[in-house]
C-alpha cells in the first residue's frame, strides 16, 4: 500500500472521491451536449466511491492514521492558504471579468496544494493528483480554447477524471490491505 494507514487510504478515496464530482458538476456548465450522460456518471462513481471508502474507513478508524497533532497543524495552514488563494484569485479574475478562467484558476491551486499535502502525510499518491491536476489547470484554456469549449466543460471533466482515478486506486489499495 502506498500509505502505511488503511484509514488514510480510504479517506483518501472519501474525499477525492467527493471533489471528483464537484468538478463533474463545474463541468456541466457548459460542455458539448454529448458529454452530460457521462459527466453525470462520473459523478456517480465519484459518489459511490465515497461511500465505499467511507464504509471502509469507519470500519478501520482505530487502525492509526499518519495525522497526528503536528501533521494537523500543518495540513490546516496549507489548506487555510489553499482557501485564501482560491478566493483572492477567483475574485480578482470576476472584478476583471475574466470569470471563464475561474476553473483554470481553482485548479492550479488544488493541484499546487496537494504537493505539500502528499508530503506532510507522506502518502505518494497524492502526488499523482497533485501534477495531474496541476497540469491540466496549465493545458486547460488553451485546449478548450482550440476546441470551442468552455473552460469549465474541459478543465473540470478533466480535473473530475484525475481525482476519481487517484480515488478508485486509493479504495483498492485500502481493500487490499485487508
Amino acid at each position: 500500500m502506498l500509505t502505511e494507514h488503511v484509514r488514510d487510504a480510504a479517506m483518501t478515496a472519501v474525499i477525492f472521491g467527493f471533489f471528483s464530482t464537484m468538478w463533474f458538476g463545474w463541468a456541466q456548465e457548459k460542455p458539448p451536449l454529448t458529454w452530460r450522460r457521462p459527466l453525470i456518471g462520473g459523478a456517480a462513481l465519484g459518489t459511490l466511491t465515497l461511500a465505499a471508502g467511507l464504509a471502509v474507513a469507519l470500519l478501520n478508524w482505530s487502525g492509526g492514521t499518519a495525522f497526528d497533532a503536528d501533521t494537523s497543524r500543518t495540513f490546516g495552514i496549507v489548506v487555510g492558504i489553499e482557501c485564501a488563494a482560491m478566493g483572492l484569485g477567483g475574485g480578482l479574475l470576476a472584478a476583471l471579468k475574466r470569470t471563464d478562467w475561474i476553473s483554470a484558476w481553482i485548479a492550479f491551486v488544488v493541484g499546487a496544494h496537494l504537493f505539500p499535502v502528499a508530503a506532510i502525510l507522506d502518502h505518494p499518491l497524492i502526488h499523482v493528483a497533485a501534477a495531474l491536476v496541476t497540469l491540466v489547470s496549465l493545458a486547460g484554456v488553451p485546449i478548450a480554447r482550440a476546441r470551442s469549449l468552455t473552460p469549465s466543460a474541459l478543465i473540470g471533466t478533466a480535473s473530475g477524471i484525475s481525482l476519481l482515478m487517484v480515488a478508485l486506486t486509493s479504495l483498492l489499495l485500502a481493500l487490499t490491505a485487508y
